[in-house]
């Protein structure tokens, strides 16, 4: 029989599992120097520079006609992108945990494929399927349909580089929570939208929350794809990250930044949103990732 290794008392454990304080110390100030030097510091100074003419011209360079157009753009857009994403990765995540079939690690794989293309290269994918010398291009043409340089082409645009947020999110939460609660309410009689109604959503309702803040944030910030497939056209199909190349680009730098600031302001809404949602629910949302 083999030897067994005898059991270490707990205060041994706990003394070669933590650091000692000088190490700790250490590590959280170069963590907070970190976030200091390269989050903290350029936020601050996005700030600055939007307000460095005074709030008289923060406020006239966001309700330029060509910054209100690409502001109304970036939110048609990404209130358009983000429920698309939210149907689709809930019906993958869904698919991927709690039923097995062949080509599921492909599909897996698949989902990821955002995070390790290029958006420029993703852009120039959509620009060889809808673009003038495509198969598609004369027959949209001819039925009046346009997608590339215009609204259609920058929301597809925008869907593809945000799709793996809320089924990366969804996917490893579901499949910790298995399929137990599913198949006890279909042995009571439930349907299957019955069961994905009142067991599913809300076991997965804070990961589905946390995906949907992050996929909108990305929405409105992306810049590479949208910038192959709209074209530039001030005032038409420029979203906000483009607008604020154009400002920098001809030198209105203060401009620029005051766009940026809105942008910058629009994220930080949402990192408080889903602050203060921990705060109120904290207990709930862990006991439903513990689940």
């Amino acid at each position: 029989m083999a030897d067994t290794i005898p059991a270490r008392p707990a205060r041994e454990v706990a003394s070669a599992v933590n650091e000692s304080r000088p190490a700790r110390v250490m590590l959280m100030a170069l963590a907070f120097a970190f976030l200091a030097i390269f989050l903290a510091l350029p936020l601050v100074l996005v700030f600055l520079q939007a307000f460095s003419r005074g709030l008289g011209y923060f406020v006239e360079t966001l309700f330029e006609p060509d910054s209100l157009s690409a502001i109304r753009l970036t939110l048609i857009v990404a209130a358009i992108a983000v429920p698309l994403n939210l149907v689709f990765g809930v019906a993958m995540a869904w698919a991927i945990a709690k039923f097995e079939f062949k080509g599921k690690a492909f599909l897996t794989t698949l989902i990821d494929l955002p995070f390790s293309v290029s958006p420029v290269i993703s852009g120039l994918v959509y620009v060889i399927l809808f673009g003038a010398q495509s198969a598609l291009g004369p027959w949209l043409r001819a039925h009046g349909i346009e997608i590339l340089f215009a609204v259609p082409g920058i929301v597809l645009a925008t869907i593809f580089v945000t799709f793996p947020f809320v089924a990366r999110e969804l996917i490893p939460l579901m499949q910790d929570q298995g399929t137990g609660d599913e198949e006890a309410a279909i042995s009571l009689g439930a349907n299957g939208w019955q069961t994905f109604r009142y067991v599913t959503l809300p076991n997965i309702k804070w990961g589905l929350l946390y995906g949907v803040l992050l996929c909108n944030a990305r929405a409105m910030g992306e810049f590479g794809a949208v910038s192959v497939v709209s074209g530039h056209i001030r005032g038409q199909t420029n979203t906000m990250p483009l607008h604020v190349e154009v400002l920098y680009n001809g030198y209105n730098v203060t401009g620029a930044f005051a766009v940026a600031s809105l942008l910058a302001g629009l994220a930080l809404v949402t990192l408080a949103l889903k602050t203060l949602l921990e705060m109120r629910y904290g207990a709930e949302i862990a006991a439903t990732r513990g689940h």
